[in-house]
């Protein structure tokens, strides 16, 4: 197993696999009120069962080269994760996602594990388009996207049904080339 270093504040990045469903649970049970607002990962883990299911789902997306989650811990707690929601390398396309406890937001952590995500399917695996869907009442969400670099491609009116409505999604994305300069304009600037 690995652990990533997300910088001096404690914060790591590291698979979120089956073996961790009981912390996973913990921490969405933690928040769920919070996190469900804009996604459905706190429905997805309902009780322990489900949270265990929910990681081996991408446990086998992982092992099918589709998809992968991975969770950010500071000081030792699990306090949200990020994702390769859809991974396709042949078509050189994916789908990041994301999701911070309350008391985790504001750190810059979402950005911080994003960019080690972008920049592994982009430098490794050849990922030419990277995307991000949020609900466009997600104003959080929609500033992680538009700090890494992200360029609004859509609105999906209607698309998804929560909390008893219909609700919008904002498609944006960031192309391999786009990437690469903003990485180069950082380390120069």
């Amino acid at each position: 197993m690995f652990a990533k270093s997300l910088g001096d504040d404690g914060a790591e990045l590291r698979p979120l696999e089956p073996w961790n469903a009981e912390e996973y649970f913990t921490h969405i049970d933690r928040s769920r009120e919070f996190i469900g607002r804009y996604i459905g990962l706190a429905d997805a883990a309902a009780d322990l069962d489900s949270a265990r299911a929910f990681l081996q789902s991408y446990a086998d997306k992982t092992a099918a080269d589709g998809g992968r989650i991975y969770g950010i811990w500071l000081d030792g707690t699990l306090v949200g994760g990020v994702l390769f929601r859809v991974f396709d390398a042949r078509e050189g396309t994916c789908e990041v996602g994301c999701w911070l406890e309350e008391t985790a937001t504001g750190r810059g952590l979402v950005t911080r594990a994003i960019t080690v995500l972008i920049d592994w399917a982009v430098d490794v695996r050849g990922i030419h388009r990277v995307e991000w869907q949020a609900d466009a009442a997600n104003a959080a969400s929609l500033k992680a996207a538009q700090r890494l670099g992200f360029v609004r491609d859509a609105v999906l009116r209607g698309s998804f049904a929560r909390g008893g409505g219909r609700r919008d999604v904002e498609v944006w994305s960031v192309l391999a080339p786009e990437w690469r300069e903003r990485r180069a304009a950082r380390t120069r600037g």
